[in-house]
This record gives structure tokens, sequence and C-alpha cells, in this order.
């Protein structure tokens, strides 16, 4: 069995975090108070700070609204990404199509180019 503690200290020096699918255990109390939070910021334009509430209390609309600022932004990965997080099917879709899109265009192009 692999020694995790012993193989996270050799980058203790080193600005690096461990990503954990896990939510952290929030109250009803506590997740509102953050989601409001997470509200005020991205309505005064902090989408990062938002996004980071949201994930944590997996607020739902939330992610969905990130969401929608990355795709207005042309962040059309990000906006996927927190639509399938929210999971907001409706909204991924269509995103879903244009990064297809890009990708038959892509593999499109490389198929007219000479092969090297």
């Amino acid at each position: 069995m692999m020694d995790y503690k012993k193989l996270f200290e050799d980058f203790a020096d080193q600005s690096v975090f461990i990503k954990s699918t896990e939510r952290p255990v929030i109250d009803g109390t506590q997740k509102a108070a953050l989601n409001r939070k997470g509200n005020i910021l991205l309505n005064s334009g902090d989408v990062e700070g938002a996004r980071r509430i949201f994930l944590t209390t997996g607020y739902s609309d939330g992610l969905a609204r990130v969401g929608d600022k990355y795709k207005a932004q042309g962040r059309p990965l990000d906006a996927l990404r927190m639509y399938w997080m929210a999971p907001d099917r409706t909204k991924a879709e269509p995103v879903m199509a244009q990064i297809s899109q890009v990708i038959r265009n892509l593999i499109q192009e490389g198929e007219g180019s000479p092969n090297e």
C-alpha cells in the first residue's frame, strides 16, 4: 500500500493542494449565508470567489450562473464545466454542440493539410 502522507511530504515546500470531491459538512444556516455571500460576489463581478463558494455548497443555480458568466466571457469549456456540475443539461448541450463543431472544423482542417 502506498504511503500517501510520505508522498505529499515531498511536495511540502511547493504551493500545491490536494483536490477533494467531498464537500464539507455545512448546516443549512451556514449554507444559506455562504450562498448569499456567493451571490453578492457574483453580482459585484468576483466570479471566481462566487465559484469557490458555490462549489463548496453545491448550489446548482449559482454554478449555472457562473457558467453563464464564463460563456459571456468566451470561456465555453469553463462554462460547460459549471453547467455539468450544476447539473444543467439544458445549458450544457448547446455549449457541447459548439465545442464539437470547433473540433470537427479542426479535424477537417487537419485532413486537408499535407502530411509532414
